[in-house]
């Protein structure tokens, strides 16, 4: 397996977020790194996962272009994939694109409280993260014979929850 950080740009700002991510981030992968990965898939077939995640993976303009190149050459993809992206301006279509490509789904969901998804990672946020899973299953997402696969991941607040007890601020991701 190949896992890919292409970027650091994401649409939300996560108190877990081990990278920092964020829509003030601008980091990306260049295209010549996004060819090396490309090189590195065909000089080593024993590779037959590329694992893509970031920020939000989908922000890079070349995501979907590493997702036809990986998928024509037998590789399984995996998009890490935050949910609220999915209904983010111009990227209505992300979702059905991942579906055609059969693109493996991981999609973070930080608890299955509102309260507790909203206060990490912004207001809304719970409820848009539902509505993309729930687009992800109109399209055969976690429905057992589309071959179709949806992970959910849970990521639980642990010591960072006490921030909310203790009303302190978000932290602000500095570029």
């Amino acid at each position: 397996m190949l896992q890919a950080n292409i970027t650091l740009k994401c649409n939300q700002s996560c108190f877990h977020c081990h990278v920092a991510s964020s829509p003030k981030r601008t980091e990306m992968m260049s295209d010549e790194a996004l060819e090396l990965l490309l090189q590195m898939l065909d000089q080593h077939p024993d590779i037959h996962t590329l694992d893509i995640t970031g920020g939000a993976p989908e922000l890079h303009p070349r995501f979907q272009w590493l997702v036809r190149e990986a998928r024509q050459r037998g590789v399984t993809v995996i998009d890490r994939c935050n949910l609220t992206i999915l209904s983010e301006p111009g990227f209505e279509s992300m979702a059905a694109f991942l579906a055609e490509q059969q693109v493996d789904i991981v999609a973070s969901l930080p608890c299955y409280s509102a309260d507790n998804v909203n206060a990490q990672r912004g207001n809304g946020v719970f409820d848009a993260s539902i509505a993309g899973l729930q687009q992800l299953n109109a399209l055969g997402y976690g429905l057992e014979g589309t071959g179709l696969t949806l992970n959910l991941v849970y990521n639980p607040w642990g010591q960072r929850c006490h921030l909310r007890k203790l009303n302190l601020k978000r932290p602000t991701n500095v570029n």
